[in-house]
């Protein structure tokens, strides 16, 4: 039985690794969260630059792009760690079918209306969590 789990353990680890190690599926990963997130990242970066003075937007940009990359390698990591190879071929298959490249498209609107929606929430929100919180 100890032969079975350690024979197990060995092996779930070793496929950890391999993942991990594994350049052309981090790729198809990172290809993922990028669709998965880029436009309504991009969405929220129009936004901020807005409050920033244009003599700085050059640096700006800069040190987000940095903090974006990182983003999307943690996250692309915890991806490889929950995901399969097949889930991911998967998910690109469907980002670059009509309806995947529709929610690319529509993704950074959606997302600014759906803030101002929440925006409009947000007193109703914080009344309820005050009514509760006491």
């Amino acid at each position: 039985m100890k032969k079975l789990i350690l024979t197990f353990a060995f092996v779930a680890v070793a496929q950890l690794g391999f993942a991990q190690e594994d350049p052309a599926f981090k790729a198809d990963v990172l290809k993922v969260v990028q669709r998965s997130s880029g436009a309504q990242i991009e969405g929220a970066k129009k936004q901020i630059l807005g409050m920033i003075p244009e003599d700085k937007q050059t640096a700006f940009l800069v040190e987000f792009d940095a903090l974006i990359a990182k983003a999307n390698e943690a996250t692309a990591k915890i991806y490889m760690e929950e995901y399969t190879k097949e889930d991911v071929k998967a998910m690109l298959a469907f980002y670059n079918s009509p309806v995947g490249k529709k929610m690319d498209e529509k993704a950074a609107a959606i997302t600014t209306k759906s803030q101002e929606a929440m925006g409009e929430l947000q007193g109703e929100i914080q009344e309820v969590i005050g009514k509760y919180a006491q």
